[in-house]
């Protein structure tokens, strides 16, 4: 089972991730970009926000996607799969950077997962508040950078394509407690 752990910084995947890491011992825990050697030095040159045109971001994005895909999940689909981050967040940023169609963000992303997409989708939904308090106790990246209300844009733009997809979804209050919003996820995985 392939799941995807989705949201902007600071909404409380990574924390999550490794709990249920813990809770699923023989999980394959992994991430994009960076969960390849290709994806590393992807993830570098997008968190440094250096890349002047926004089509040559998104083809980073999709060619990290592609390479992701290969390497760790194909050949492991029969397996417990939790990626932080995947296709959702590399549309919402393309569509909250403008100038894209979802449709056409649907079918490239479709082309880099080989038509093969997650079976659950969990979406971590933080508001304006709770995101300037968690973002201020830490250094921003590039793509943090870009303002609070980028980044609550690009959480819109996922949550809207994510409500456009015939994908099982959770989606998840960032601002509950861990406990709580652990209990709901091992519920939601173990009913699948």
């Amino acid at each position: 089972m392939y799941i995807l752990f989705e949201g902007i910084d600071t909404c409380g995947k990574s924390t999550q991730i490794e709990l249920m890491a813990q809770k699923f011992d023989d999980a394959i825990v992994t991430k994009e970009p960076g969960g390849t050697e290709f994806g590393k030095k992807a993830r570098e040159i997008l968190l440094e926000d250096s890349l002047h045109s926004k089509r040559a971001e998104l083809l980073l994005f999709l060619a990290d996607r592609a390479e992701h895909y290969a390497q760790i999940i194909k050949p492991n689909r029969d397996k417990l799969i939790i990626s932080d981050r995947g296709f959702l967040s590399g549309m919402g940023y393309a569509l909250a950077n403008g100038d894209f169609d979802f449709k056409y963000l649907l079918e490239l992303n479709s082309f880099a997962l080989e038509d093969s997409f997650p079976d659950l989708i969990l979406l971590f939904i933080i508001d304006i508040e709770t995101l300037r308090e968690r973002t201020s106790q830490k250094r921003l990246d590039g793509i943090e950078l870009r303002g609070l209300e980028y980044l609550i844009s690009v959480q819109t733009h996922m949550k809207e394509s994510l409500e456009r997809l015939d994908i099982p979804y959770l989606l998840i209050d960032a601002t509950d407690s861990i406990e709580s919003i652990s209990k709901k996820i091992i519920h939601k995985i173990s009913s699948l």
